[in-house]
């Protein structure tokens, strides 16, 4: 499991589209309601670019 910790829709959109995170985490302390539901909604809309980035992501270890 990839896992993000996602403040903004930017950063929740850049952790699917580049790390390939399968597991968004929003600090609920320092987000509102509405940013919230903006960051869920960039991240479930946002699509794994692969290239480059699946080169990287495949030599992180997944826990067994």
């Amino acid at each position: 499991m990839r896992s993000a910790t996602c403040w903004m829709p930017e950063i929740a959109a850049l952790a699917k589209q580049h790390n390939d995170a399968n597991i968004c985490a929003i600090p609920g302390r320092f987000v509102t309601d509405e940013e919230a539901i903006a960051i869920v909604e960039a991240y479930l809309n946002a699509e794994f670019e692969g290239g480059r980035h699946a080169r990287r992501v495949a030599q992180i270890p997944l826990e067994k």
